[in-house]
């Protein structure tokens, strides 16, 4: 019972209406009078941006009207002030409206409501000036937290009060809509510097600012029905006396009272515990760590091949996964299901695989975490068939995990921070997850998953087992293959400069927030992702991804993105009803999908590679296929649904909210990493006013050195020391299940501050070819040169603008020595595509020619018009720098040290200047500004030095 309210005079009464008009009144005047006060006094300085200014630009962004000068940051910063009181008062008054004692949703959406505000004055009154990286953490802070509580104060919205929920939706729906031209503007005028986009984004930019202020604004709506009382209950003034009516039962518990059989009310409705919400975020936590362990699999597979340059004997670990099989052993399954801690916990030999430094028992160490892993879920999920909630509970853990799972690599760029080829050195958290594992294993698995080992007799499920397997096999291979890293589909639909689609950091985030879609989907709808619908909108996606370029290949993505993840629930589900064989079967498939996977790109090198050579849309539509017939077995079950339906109903449902909130952060991270991850577009050349370009060619062998560990931190400490402008990167691409669906150059150009081209994509069937640039690229274009037999020969041409002038360059990866005929195609078709260009030219090439002989001619020559760096290096046979227009300067070459299996080879050019002679000069006779770095003389350092001839070479 609530304590009666003490007697006394009212001194002050005033409706809570007005809390919401001062606070959006004052809100506006901050940023209105900052606008006026600078274009008054401060016009064509804060229409200025880095690259135009008044008359292309016209208008202010926000950033630039409150920002350092004065006096309006001064005015923005006096009304920001006044502002905080009506807010904080607004935060109280709408956790006052809609706090109910069974409910966390409320203390939720009032604290992100504080949080907020906290937030704003920190980004208000810490300016970029003062403290950029504090300037930029609190604005993030305050972005992300915009979601949940725009979304949070829909979801609590007085259903009593349609008026308020509409506006709600106007302004929330014109919010996030706005936020699409927004960011296309400012890619136009960041990424492709269009002169008048920066005006069009300030115009978004503002509009933004109209509607968040006004979403708050709608609350004077609800708390029409408030009355705010001072009320003197000592007698020491002598106001009016006005009484409260009698307090009423609120309108927000009548409508979670009406809402609480919908998913949305079964959601939110019931209380939450501490307790609760650990177990939840450990089982989260230990789907992260099998989506972790699974996706290493491949890659420390990988090496052995690698480096055989074939068939290993290796690649039979990839077989790891079949250990469900075990469970159709009665024994084997009891002792497991009532031990799946311990299986749990021998699984984490994948995680302690790093301190391993042998290679082949470091891959033991990873087959054997991985055999374990699948075989304590697949115990899991049978073991509590019968507990559908439980069971639910299992597969969304799962499915978040691999959200996760690819957040913690679109953090570190591709790279996952617990897997064995990472460690301390080069970026990785192993000691730090392998804690967290056993934690979390310890407080998931604290309830034994069932007594009786999963013997009991239940309803003999309909359907068929060997339907269920196959769906489950498709489902992991799409999850796998295509969501285990946010970037994959991204650079499925890239085709070059200027952009006309996603970016790895933009399209990331959207692939994460697609797939957290998904997850909402199914816990939302429950059953309904499980039909024909979805099926159809998977199909067409995945023809889209594999068919189309661009934002229109992209949207296939996300579509693919949103299924997948949303049918994790009943294809599952249906495997556990069926038992072990199901799962069984499942991983089998889920491993002949990844090594057709493999096919399609090395068939050079395995048997039977013609059959699937370039066949992605086999695979695709296999996967597809596979999925439907999952489907298929599942809407057969129908007994198992109905039966199904009625237990999620009867059962507890929060657990639900707690993977909702979970996932909620994950996201909100996402879009933080996404921000600090967006391309900056101000990279400049190491040496600006010399008109130097530097140029390099390296065949990187998909950054894993020859010990098995990752090697971007190692590439990058070489081309930063060598002071490298312009590099072609060979063997790049590892967007595959056996490379770990990795992306190197994302690391390497945000790190060093390069533009890249990725070169033409996963589905493109080649081993990469990679441009990083300091120079704009203003236009790029992927070829595939002529392969009858061998493999594809993958080449970028690129226009750049070089200190001021256009300059082509081209990266080529030639096919193999055992295919002359590829390789004679190859070299015309290059010599042509070179001859055309008008522009000065350099090829950074891997050609497999010696020099002054067979198709060294053509590339070199008439056919071609290019000249070699150094007609003089006999040495040579795979990689080579080409040149025509354009004055070449220096000429050196850098050994690998254990990075890789070739050298980076280097050219020095002056832009603007005829191409020069033969004649080599001392370095003394060469200006510093054009010399190649002292330290890599002699024995240089880390491994690397000039070799060869022991120096760089010089000329006139």
């Amino acid at each position: 019972m609530p304590p009666k309210p003490k007697d006394g005079e009212v001194v002050v009464s005033m409706s809570g209406k007005w809390v919401s008009w001062t606070h959006t009144a004052v809100a506006y005047s901050a940023f209105i009078g900052a606008l006026v006060t600078g274009l008054h006094l401060h016009y064509h300085k804060i229409v200025e941006n880095e690259y135009y200014g008044y008359p292309d630009e016209w208008f202010p962004s926000v950033s630039s009207t409150i920002g350092d000068r004065y006096p309006e940051r001064a005015v923005f910063q006096f009304f920001i002030a006044m502002t905080s009181g009506p807010r904080f008062v607004l935060v109280f008054l709408w956790y006052v409206l809609t706090a109910r004692p069974d409910s966390a949703l409320p203390k939720f959406v009032a604290g992100v409501g504080l949080f907020r505000t906290l937030s704003c004055g920190g980004w208000t009154y810490v300016t970029s000036t003062d403290d950029h990286g504090w300037h930029d953490i609190f604005m993030i802070s305050y972005l992300v937290a915009t979601l949940p509580w725009t979304l949070g104060c829909i979801a609590l919205s007085p259903k009593a009060n349609p008026k308020a929920l509409k506006y709600r939706k106007i302004f929330a729906g014109s919010f996030f809509g706005t936020l699409v031209p927004l960011i296309y503007y400012f890619i136009q005028h960041k990424v492709h510097r269009v002169a008048g986009a920066y005006t069009t984004y300030s115009f978004f930019e503002w509009s933004l600012i109209l509607l968040d202020v006004g979403f708050d604004a709608v609350t004077a709506l609800d708390f029409e029905g408030f009355e705010l009382v001072v009320k003197d209950v000592q007698g020491t003034s002598r106001g009016y006396v006005y009484w409260l009516p009698n307090n009423e039962r609120r309108v927000a518990d009548a409508v979670i009272e009406k809402e609480k059989d919908k998913p949305l009310g079964q959601t939110f409705g019931s209380g939450l515990s501490f307790s609760e919400a650990v177990d939840a975020a450990a089982d989260v936590y230990n789907g992260f760590v099998f989506w972790s362990m699974l996706t290493s699999l491949g890659l420390t597979v990988w090496y052995f091949p690698l480096w055989h340059m074939g068939i290993s004997g290796w690649e039979v670990m990839v077989m790891s996964t079949v250990s469900p099989f075990l469970l159709c052993s009665a024994y084997l399954r009891s002792l497991v299901v009532r031990n799946v801690r311990y299986v749990h916990l021998m699984s984490l030999s994948g995680l302690l695989a790093y301190l391993v430094v042998q290679p082949e028992l470091r891959l033991l160490s990873v087959g054997f975490g991985v055999s374990m892993s699948c075989l304590a879920w697949s115990a899991t999920w049978y073991g509590e068939r019968s507990k559908s909630t439980c069971l639910d509970a299992r597969i969304l853990a799962w499915s978040i995990g691999l959200v996760a799972s690819s957040l913690s690599k679109f953090t570190f760029h591709t790279n996952n921070p617990i897997w064995p080829i990472v460690h301390a050195e080069n970026g990785g958290w192993n000691k730090l997850g392998f804690v967290l594992a056993v934690l979390a294993i310890f407080r998931s698995t604290k309830i034994a998953t069932d007594n009786r080992g999963g013997l009991e007799s239940i309803a003999t499920p309909q359907g068929s087992s060997a339907l269920a397997g196959l769906g489950l096999g498709g489902l992991v291979f799409g999850m796998h293959s295509l969501l285990s890293d946010s970037s994959t589909m991204v650079l499925w639909v890239w085709d070059g400069y200027p952009v006309r689609g996603p970016l790895a950091s933009n399209g990331g985030a959207l692939t994460l927030l697609a797939m957290g879609g998904g997850v909402l989907h199914a816990i939302w709808l429950q059953q309904e992702p499980a039909n024909w619908i979805s099926v159809s909108a998977l199909a067409a996606g995945a023809y889209l991804v594999t068919s189309y370029n661009h934002w229109l290949g992209f949207f296939g993505a996300m579509c693919i993105a949103v299924t997948l993840v949303s049918l994790c629930r009943p294809i599952v589900a249906s495997a556990a009803q069926h038992g072990p064989a199901a799962f069984g079967l499942g991983f089998l498939i889920y491993n002949i999908l990844v090594l057709a996977h493999v096919w399609v790109v090395a068939y050079a090198f395995v048997p039977g590679g013609p059959l699937m050579r370039e066949h992605t849309d086999w695979v695709m539509t296999a996967t597809v296929l596979l999925i439907a017939a999952g489907i298929y077995n599942v809407e057969r079950a129908k007994s198992n649904a109905k039966s199904r339906s009625k237990l999620v109903k009867s059962g507890p449902s929060r657990f639900r909210s707690y993977y909702i909130y979970i996932l909620m952060g994950l996201e909100l991270l996402a879009l933080s990493v996404s921000y600090l991850r967006f391309p900056t577009n101000d990279y400049t050349p190491y040496h600006e006013n010399g008109k130097v370009m530097t140029a390099g060619i390296w065949t990187i062998h998909f950054t894993l050195d020859n010990d098995m560990w990752s090697s971007e931190r190692r590439i990058r400490d070489l081309i930063k020391d060598l002071e490298v402008d312009v590099i072609g990167l060979l063997e790049t691409d590892l967007q595959r299940i056996i490379m770990g669906n990795r992306d190197s150059t994302q690391f390497l150009a945000e790190d060093l501050g390069m533009y890249v081209d990725y070169g033409p994509g996963p589905n493109k069937h080649t081993w990469g070819s990679a441009l990083l640039s300091k120079f704009p690229i203003l236009n790029s274009t992927h070829h595939l040169l002529p392969s009858p037999v061998g493999e594809l020969a993958p080449a970028i041409h690129a226009t750049l603008d070089a200190h001021g002038e256009l300059v082509d360059v081209v990266v080529f990866h030639s096919g193999q020595e055992e295919d002359p005929e590829d390789r004679r195609l190859q070299s015309e078709y290059l010599a042509a595509l070179m001859k055309e260009s008008p522009r000065p030219l350099i090829l950074l090439s891997y050609l497999v020619i010696k020099p002054q002989e067979g198709n060294y001619n053509t590339y070199v020559g008439k056919n071609s018009g290019m000249r070699d760096i150094d007609p003089s290096d006999w040495d040579r046979w795979c990689e080579y720098i080409l040149y025509k227009g354009i004055r070449r300067s220096g000429y050196a070459r850098v050994s690998r040290s254990t990075i890789t299996d070739t050298e980076l080879q280097l050219g020095k050019f002056i832009v603007g200047q005829p191409e020069g002679s033969e004649e080599q000069i001392s370095e003394a006779e060469v200006p510093e500004a054009l010399r190649f770095p002292a330290m890599f003389r002699g024995q240089g350092v880390r491994g690397h030095q000039y070799h060869v001839f022991n120096e760089p070479r010089y000329y006139v």
